[in-house]
């Protein structure tokens, strides 16, 4: 259900980047509807998820984030025209539905290219039976598909197209399929180094979704759910994250540990403290806090990062702990920090992490290096 990434960070913490969990409104828009279709391209190589650059972070953590498309409420696309459309539709509607789990499948499978084909396919046959609702659902699929391939300017055009349609047929700016497309639009921005428009993204999102939250806490469960409710918190507390992990790799640590404390806040009223998504809200936290010199303070929040995701046996318990070991080098208390660097490694090594027992053994290596220095 987790992804995550493995980059360094100041002196070294390895963070638990990417996960699932949870611009501007006027220029996050897209064109009319009814304006020409974009073209899936398939770039010649794939984006890697690990890196070490601050470039596609946020992108890597807003994907994750997403396992199913925005615009994907039900298990089929609903029909246009109902019964009264005949045979020929249901017959379309039905070869539609097919590719699309044929596609699905496909992507469940690592095999991107032939997933893009069959969309292609599906995406002809819903325009020839003037399908909308499956036209909308199809270009979604495609633009997830773009976004986990790295393939930015393609899934921009592609959710700009799914936005179009939907906001064409109806859907309001603040509905919560909406905020979710802007929330990808803001992070493929943020990972192209589009300061402007990703920052206003974020904005866009953030600001909505409070507005929303402040006015549904008048309204009485016959007309809004408690579930739809905390829906929208975690969609929320989701912006906040990916928002703030873009902030502490544009080394605006202090702005970052704001929204980190509101998204943390939102997962354990909602989720509790023992859910893996607060926990590794916890050490994202942390890492803020160890950014800007706090140690003492970071430490507190990752040691029960830690003590948590031991008891759970958190999927990526081997970052918990190298984040916490780096902490504790950073207040210099070393026998503690290799221990606990050790632990990790194994852990890591149990993963077959590669990434993560590459960067545990470079900080090892600076740990023993420091170590001789005292």
């Amino acid at each position: 259900m987790y992804a995550f990434l493995s980059c360094g960070l100041g002196r070294g913490l390895l963070r638990a980047a990417g996960r699932r969990w949870w611009g501007c409104s006027a220029r996050l828009l897209p064109e009319p509807a009814g304006g020409p279709r974009p073209e899936a391209k398939v770039p010649p190589s794939r984006v890697a998820l690990h890196c070490r650059g601050p470039g596609l972070l946020p992108l890597v953590a807003a994907l994750a984030w997403f396992s199913r498309s925005a615009a994907e409420e039900e298990e089929r696309p609903p029909r246009a025209g109902g019964a009264a459309a005949g045979d020929a539709a249901d017959e379309a509607e039905a070869e539609i539905i097919q590719l699309l789990k044929r596609a699905k499948l496909s992507i469940m499978k690592d095999e991107p290219e032939e997933a893009e084909l069959i969309l292609h396919d599906a995406l002809r046959l819903a325009y020839q039976s003037d399908n909308k609702k499956a036209i909308t659902y199809t270009y979604d699929l495609m633009a997830n598909l773009a976004f986990i391939r790295g393939q930015l300017e393609n899934a921009e055009q592609l959710f700009k197209a799914t936005m179009s349609y939907l906001l064409g047929g109806g859907m309001k700016q603040e509905d919560n399929t909406i905020i979710e497309i802007s929330l990808k639009l803001a992070s493929i921005y943020a990972a192209q180094n589009r300061q402007e428009f990703a920052l206003a993204g974020y904005e866009f999102c953030i600001s909505t979704l409070e507005k929303k939250i402040e006015r549904e806490k008048k309204l009485t469960e016959d007309i809004i759910s408690v579930e739809e409710k905390a829906n929208t918190r975690l969609l929320l507390g989701m912006c906040l994250d990916s928002c703030a992990r873009y902030l502490l790799f544009s080394k605006q640590p202090s702005q970052a540990q704001r929204m980190y404390e509101k998204a943390l806040q939102i997962s354990q009223e909602i989720q509790g403290e023992r859910h893996p998504q607060t926990i590794v809200l916890m050490s994202d936290l942390a890492t803020a806090l160890d950014a800007q010199g706090h140690f003492d303070e970071a430490y507190l929040y990752m040691q029960r990062a830690s003590d948590l995701a031991r008891e759970i046996n958190h999927p990526e318990l081997h970052m918990v702990l190298s984040n916490l070991a780096a902490i504790l080098m950073h207040r210099e208390r070393y026998t503690q920090a290799k221990e606990i660097y050790q632990e990790a490694l194994k852990q890591a090594e149990l993963k077959r992490d590669e990434v993560s027992v590459q960067h545990i053994r470079e900080e090892l290596a600076e740990l023993s290096r420091k170590s001789r220095l005292d």
